[in-house]
């Protein structure tokens, strides 16, 4: 074995480019490394367990992988050739066939003699066992970079010419540099125009020493924070931000706004952070805080500060890329920016005061929806009816009435300036202007809530006007979409119709209510013409979606199967459900029963005509069926009372005295007799005893 197949050193790439898309900068550091390092741990370049770091700035993407070979170990390889019928014939000299098929390998005649006979299925085979040559890094390096770059998930692609001129290339940004460093040692690669060197650049503004020229692959990232002002590590850089986050929090009493989504962000925007305290008017704070926080946020990119009780204040964080002797200049340029900012939002919030929310439900009228659904004011009255409905069910009348005028009011923010500005504000605004109006809270609070659960883990609306309200616009936007055709098809679901689902599934299971009643209605609701097929649709999507939640959550497939398989009409049983399937999965007679139930269901599929629901003892020849009648007798009351009771872990437990009678009949009773009248007496016993056992869940499922 030569001596570079034994050289390891840790691996260096970087790939310096102009300023990478924010949003997406951590998924694509994180997409570079992995499948860089997966691509030379295929080439036997690398360990599998190889320690890889993944760096990530404006300005660069970088991956560093321990103990990489110079070259990759000899590897044996064989390669099946053909059968030996093919390859050689009745004197056992070589075929034409064979002779081709080595030629292409690198082998001749000499070969053959070495050739080796194999089993392959019912024939022999002749392989040939030869051994690779391990792949040169430059060369499996150069590969991986590729395959690296071709597989990143680049939100949108950029094609700009090369320094020719000429030539032009596609990547997410262009790069301008690239290093390629095993140990202190460059490694000839090439990518987008660009040869491998060892120099890279610094902080635009900060960096002490232009170019940063890399001593070796394990010198990068102090090297490029020293001499380059730069934190290259995207987790060193936001570890840092939140640690200067609070420090200039904390002498202020106040905290910043949590936001994981704005912390990675702003990670993404700056190389070496500097945070700073900056501030504006009071007067501002008149503002819903909401509306003042988005502002900050989304156009500005600023922690907003909240005091001990959780209200806002008139400061936030800046977290500047620079860091200037004197930061007086940037703190007030930043101050300077926000003001209009938030001059815009007061102005927003005093203009839409001064007309009723009410007054803007006409408005509504002239808002598409759908092409195929009408306006947001056919989509209101729709939504009125169905939260209506839900209401007299769950409330009476009075529930009604609120549920009916809180989704009429639902949707009016829609039209108003600051929700035309921040979309993301529409519940919440409509909130606020009802409350201006003088409309009681339980009305107004709905008209926020009734967007909610937003997604997983979100809080559930605050009252039952907003459940009403909730759930019929989650019902009406799934019944609507399904019953045109709008169905989500793999992971394209444009309409978030699992998210609706979802929605649905919450609010039904953590306030008791069926879900058959408020789907008939929400489809009740419509006066276009819809699919007649989209009510048992929407039904069938609710239940997998339930289905995939609940195996998200831990619950075995069979398990959930088993329960969901009878269609619960309400959630809040299914939890209980599921605990007691997965009990009586451990009984020792739980896998005779299951089988048992799977036979007794096929055996009633199969049945010609009605099946009667309850067997004539009268009738009964063999001593085993009497037997299981009489059991049953005893174990049905008792499992029906404990499952009407709702302790479905006794109603099942209770089953597993039939076990002895149910074997004894299968093992000694015909069921399909030559007399019709016993053998539909039979089936009726056997309905019996289908319809006991499955009142908890489909235990057929928990068959092997």
């Amino acid at each position: 074995m030569s001596t570079d197949v034994i050289k390891a050193a840790n691996l260096l790439v970087e790939l310096f480019v102009e300023e990478l898309p924010p949003k997406a900068l951590k998924k694509l550091g994180e997409a570079f490394a992995a499948a860089l390092a997966e691509s030379l741990v295929a080439q036997g370049l690398a360990d599998a367990k190889a320690a890889v770091s993944h760096f990530a700035s404006p300005r660069r993407l970088g991956v560093h992988v321990a103990n990489v070979l110079a070259c990759a170990a000899e590897k044996s390889v064989s390669t099946k050739l053909m059968p030996v019928a093919v390859g050689l014939d009745a004197a056992g000299n070589a075929t034409p066939a064979l002779l081709k098929r080595l030629a292409a390998l690198g082998a001749d005649a000499s070969a053959v003699a070495g050739l080796r006979r194999a089993a392959d299925g019912k024939n022999e085979a002749l392989f040939y066992d030869s051994v690779a040559a391990g792949v040169p890094l430059a060369e499996g390096l150069q590969r991986a970079l590729e395959s690296a770059m071709a597989k990143l998930p680049i939100p949108k692609v950029m094609t700009y010419p090369l320094a020719d001129g000429w030539t032009t290339v596609n990547f997410v940004r262009p790069v301008h540099g690239l290093v390629a460093l095993h140990g202190a040692d460059i490694v000839p690669v090439s990518v987008l125009g660009l040869n491998a060197g060892r120099d890279t650049q610094g902080h635009r503004f900060e960096a002490r020493v232009s170019p940063v020229v890399l001593a070796s692959a394990d010198s990068y990232a102090a090297q490029l924070k020293d001499e380059g002002a730069v934190i290259a590590s995207f987790a060193e850089r936001r570890a840092d931000i939140v640690r200067q986050l609070q420090a200039a929090a904390a002498p202020l009493g106040f905290k910043p706004v949590d936001d994981d989504a704005l912390l990675d962000e702003v990670t993404a925007l700056v190389e070496r952070p500097n945070v700073l305290v900056g501030t504006f008017e009071t007067t501002f704070l008149d503002v819903p805080p909401e509306c003042l926080i988005l502002t900050m946020k989304a156009n500005q990119k600023y922690f907003p500060l909240l005091d001990s009780s959780g209200k806002l204040t008139n400061q936030f964080l800046i977290v500047s890329n620079i860091s200037p002797a004197d930061a007086s200049a940037v703190i007030e340029g930043n101050e300077r920016v926000v003001r209009p900012r938030l001059a815009d939002a007061k102005f927003f919030f005093d203009q839409d005061r001064k007309k009723a929310l009410d007054s803007r439900v006409l408005g509504l009228a002239k808002v598409v929806y759908h092409n195929k659904l009408g306006t947001q004011g056919e989509r209101v009255t729709r939504v009125q009816a169905i939260a209506r409905a839900i209401g007299e069910q769950i409330g009476g009348e009075a529930l009604a009435l609120k549920a009916d005028q809180a989704a009429l009011l639902a949707k009016a923010d829609l039209l108003t300036d600051m929700v035309g500005e921040f979309p993301e504000l529409q519940g919440i605004m409509g909130r606020y202007y009802a409350q201006h109006d003088g409309l009681a809270d339980d009305i107004a609070f709905a008209i926020e809530d009734h967007y909610k659960p937003r997604f997983s883990g979100d809080e559930l609306p605050r009252n039952p006007v907003g459940v009403c309200v909730a759930l019929a616009d989650k019902l009406e936007t799934l019944v609507g979409l399904f019953g045109i055709g709008e169905k989500p098809t793999g992971d394209k679901d444009p309409f978030a119709l699992r998210r609706h689902a979802l929605g649905v599934i919450r609010l039904l299971a953590e306030h008791h209510l069926p879900l058959s009643t408020p789907i008939r209605e929400a489809s009740a609701a419509f006066k276009v013409s819809l699919r007649s097929e989209a009510v048992s649709e929407v039904t069938d999507f609710i239940y997998e979606r339930f289905a995939n939640s609940l195996r998200e959550s831990g619950s075995s497939a069979q398990t959930v199967d088993a329960v969901l398989a009878l269609r619960p009409d309400r959630f809040h049983q299914v939890g209980r459900r599921l605990i007691a399937v997965r009990e009586f999965a451990h009984l020792p007679e739980a896998p005779a029963l299951a089988a048992a139930n799977k036979r007794v269901g096929n055996i009633l599929k199969k049945a010609e005509g009605a099946v009667g629901e309850s067997a004539d003892p009268a009738r009964f020849v063999e001593d085993a069926e009497k037997a299981l009648f009489a059991a049953l007798s005893e174990i049905a009351p008792l499992a029906d009372a404990a499952f009407e009771a709702g302790d479905y872990t006794a109603s099942l437990q209770a089953l597993a005295a039939l076990k002895t009678p149910v074997d004894a009949f299968f093992d000694s009773v015909m069921v399909n007799a030559d007399d019709p009248a016993l053998k539909a007496n039979r089936l009726a016993l056997l309905n019996q005893l289908h319809q006991t056992m499955n009142r908890v869940a489909d235990l057929s499922r928990l068959a092997a």
